[in-house]
């Protein structure tokens, strides 16, 4: 009876992702940026699926003089139509699905008594069953090219404990991306396709620069101090700072690798030490 039918692979090839295709979601900006550049620095085509096009436009032409091989195509993950349209276009493009990574998210901050139905209801739609559809889609047609596949979910140390007042829709969100993980990582497996989750705290992203501030025409709730709150929160943080997209973008890349051959169901913290708190 064979008990594994593990290949090594040199350490020259292990972070190569030459001939792969990935799709990033939420891809533009943030986060989504440093996945971008980490799998095609690796050598992937990546699709940069985002409902700003124009932002993913100009994320392509910052990076033009790299050589990446990068496509933009705006999606709402949030609806099916647009998220079959991304796996289409995709295989279109480039024949295939290998990597997705699900990082489109919206972490608006309201306190439960400000929150509205609408509210909570966008925040699920969006974080979670974007996921969900995402995922539906896109191993459908990993398990048509029978060739496996890697998909990384992005949550938060939200899915393991609250940061924050103002969040609890995120985090309602957030945990359910985790328990959605592990369970799918279960039904997959069989296909080969390795399903985890990157958790990340605080990062420097110009998202979280903005949540202090009003839309226009708009004041800050008083409940919710977004200034005081996140100050306090860098005060938590062991290694007394606010980490980097690209810090994101180099765990993605772990996961999206032969690095992480024998994983799935698993979610890599990434919050400089903040659960430790």
């Amino acid at each position: 009876m064979e008990l594994s039918s593990y290949q090594k692979i040199e350490n020259s090839k292990l972070l190569d992702l030459t001939g792969k295709t990935a799709i990033v979601t939420g891809g533009a900006m943030g986060i989504g940026r440093g996945i971008v550049e980490r799998l095609a620095e690796a050598g992937a085509n990546v699709v940069i699926a985002d409902f700003d096009l124009e932002s993913s436009n100009k994320t392509i032409d910052d990076l033009s003089s790299k050589n990446y091989e990068l496509f933009a195509i705006k999606t709402d993950v949030s609806s099916e139509t647009d998220v079959q349209n991304m796996v289409k276009t995709t295989v279109e493009k480039f024949g295939g699905v290998d990597i997705l990574v699900n990082n489109a998210g919206i972490y608006p901050s309201v306190p439960l008594s400000k929150m509205t139905k609408e509210d909570f209801e966008k925040v699920i739609a969006v974080n979670l069953r974007g996921v969900f559809l995402c995922v539906e889609e896109v191993s459908d047609q990993m398990i048509a090219q029978g060739k496996g596949g890697k998909i990384i979910n992005i949550t938060s140390i939200d899915a393991l404990h609250p940061s924050m007042i103002g969040l609890s829709a995120y985090d309602a969100s957030k945990h359910g991306v985790w328990g959605f993980t592990k369970n799918v990582a279960l039904e997959l497996a069989g296909h080969k396709i390795w399903v985890n989750a990157v958790a990340p705290g605080g990062i420097a992203t110009p998202g979280v620069a903005k949540m202090n501030q009003p839309k226009e025409g708009q004041v800050p709730a008083p409940q919710v101090n977004q200034e005081e709150i996140i100050k306090a929160f860098m005060a938590k943080i062991p290694m007394h700072r606010f980490g980097e997209v690209d810090e994101i973008g180099k765990a993605v890349l772990f996961l999206a690798s032969d690095m992480s051959s024998y994983m799935t169901g698993e979610q890599i913290v990434v919050d400089g030490g903040a659960l430790l708190s």
